[in-house]
């Protein structure tokens, strides 16, 4: 798969799980995706905290959040085909130092601009890196050790997303927020030496054509001008968003190799599950932006403690997903995809309990508890799903462009939920005013799962085609171990047209 050498450890394609390089490897890789996964699962939690030290408004920390995720979204396709062409390695390592420096500037930042600035050049290396993670296993490994290796790598990745809330209230409460972007500095100066000198590198010789470059930019700024009219109230800026968006449209429909090919949505399938995607995602991004405040702000617990109560969702996924995966392949996705968001809108409908004197054995710990079964259910099939829904050489980009739906989705969500509560730009300092808008909002959240439900009864069917023996192959996502509330899973896409996909060997 691909070729080339690190001239030390061996070519790619050739390296076994049980060498000290694939030791290496798996280390790099877990290392790169655990400081991309560790920023999309503490930084919640530290919001109340960046406010009150940087007197922040409420617009200032969803723009903290929403900077990530906005560069993030936009540029993870355009990430992905860089390393297939110019390395995946060198993709890689470029991604990892550039997040660290954006980190660095993050924990160094001295006033919410700079923060913000800093959060957005930060989404720029985490879509250089995140795609290259998982790809770089699927490359470097003999087939006959690859989904052993991705098993590997998704199982300490679904630890880390476990111990990442904890950790992160753990360095609120003691050594400051700072320290939340900071630990991506010593991590990634242990992860590059270790890709550079131990991990092979490798390309798609096949690939040509220019990138979509432009695509990328518009698909960027059309994303940023809408999630800019709905924070700050500029219906102008909401208009030239649309607007941008059309001419995004329309320049990949004639671009003879666009980063996001019209083409794949022929497949009706694949935009129905696309659809279901940005519904439950759109409710799990607003959810969680606003949970870990609602946790501290109303109920008062210290960051934490918050971290560590909203750990039951991330366990249960870390523990069940794979019997989720399995059971979806006995008997079809359109029971759990419609079930998952189902059971995930009655857990947020059971966290309006939730609010100053909650108890967490009787209020909090339910409301996760339901919820975490319904991501359980709903995530390993709707991946699967993804894949099994295009043919087996788009299944890469399928990956990715639900992916980077399920980023945007959220994206939109933490931008337009305070709007359509009414939350006031200092409503996150009054305990009974964001908790009064919590309870406008939960429901709202539920409202989109229960139609990304609808969506997934009605138009969800096992592909046409697929025999009892095939089906389950093609539609077996690697990461078995999903841990992640902000995306799916990204699949790794085959190294050239025609060839059998890793899921299928």
């Amino acid at each position: 798969m691909g070729n080339g050498s690190d001239g030390r450890g061996g070519a790619a394609g050739t390296v076994r799980t049980g060498t000290a390089v694939g030791r290496w490897v798996l280390l790099t890789t877990v290392l790169g995706s655990t400081m991309a996964m560790l920023d999309s699962t503490v930084v919640n939690v530290a919001l109340p905290r960046i406010g009150r030290d940087l007197d922040a408004d409420l617009a200032a920390l969803q723009w903290t959040v929403n900077g990530y995720m906005l560069t993030l979204a936009g540029l993870i396709l355009l990430g992905g085909a860089l390393g297939d062409r110019y390395g995946r390695r060198r993709v890689f390592v470029v991604g990892v130092v550039w997040f660290a420096l954006a980190s660095l500037l993050c924990g160094l930042a001295p006033d919410t601009g700079v923060l913000i600035i800093a959060r957005a050049l930060q989404g720029v290396g985490g879509a250089l890196l995140t795609p290259g993670s998982l790809a770089l296993i699927q490359a470097s490994f003999h087939p006959d050790d690859r989904a052993g290796a991705v098993g590997i790598w998704s199982g300490l990745g679904g630890v880390g997303a476990a111990v990442g809330p904890f950790l992160g209230g753990w360095l609120v409460d003691g050594a400051g927020w700072r320290w939340v972007f900071l630990l991506n500095v010593p991590l990634a100066a242990l992860c590059v030496p270790v890709a550079l000198r131990h991990v092979p590198e490798s390309r798609d010789t096949h690939r040509r054509g220019r990138f979509d470059v432009l695509g990328a930019v518009l698909g960027a700024v059309a994303l940023a001008l809408v999630t800019y009219a709905l924070i700050d109230g500029v219906p102008v800026a909401g208009a030239a968003g649309v607007v941008v968006g059309a001419v995004f449209v329309l320049t990949e429909r004639r671009r003879p190799d666009p980063m996001l090919p019209p083409s794949i949505f022929r497949s009706r399938l694949f935009t129905s599950v696309n659809l279901v995607t940005v519904c439950v995602y759109a409710a799990f991004g607003g959810f969680f932006f606003l949970a870990a405040l609602q946790l501290q702000v109303v109920v008062g617990y210290s960051a934490l403690g918050a971290g560590t109560a909203l750990l039951p969702t991330t366990v249960l996924m870390l523990l069940l997903s794979g019997r989720s995966g399995a059971l979806a392949q006995r008997i079809g996705p359109r029971i759990p995809l419609t079930a998952g968001p189902l059971l995930c809108a009655a857990g947020l409908l059971l966290m309006l309990r939730v609010g100053e004197g909650a108890s967490y054995v009787r209020d909090v710990l339910p409301a996760l508890v339901v919820l975490g079964l319904g991501m359980v259910t709903l995530v390993a099939p709707l991946t699967a799903t993804v894949l099994a829904s295009v043919e087996t050489g788009r299944a890469g980009l399928a990956s990715g462009i639900n992916n980077a739906a399920a980023r945007a989705a959220g994206l939109m969500a933490v931008a337009a939920l305070p709007l359509l509560t009414g939350m006031g730009p200092e409503a996150y300092r009054s305990a009974e005013e964001f908790g009064d808008t919590f309870r406008r909002a939960m429901p709202m959240c539920a409202g989109l799962l229960v139609l990304g439900a609808l969506i997934a009864w009605a138009a969800v069917r096992t592909p046409a085609g697929a025999g009892p023996e095939e089906e389950p192959a093609r539609a077996r996502t690697e990461c078995r171990m999903h841990c992640g509330v902000s995306a799916p899973p990204l699949e790794a896409a085959c190294e050239r047209p025609g060839e059998r996909s890793c899921r299928d060997r």
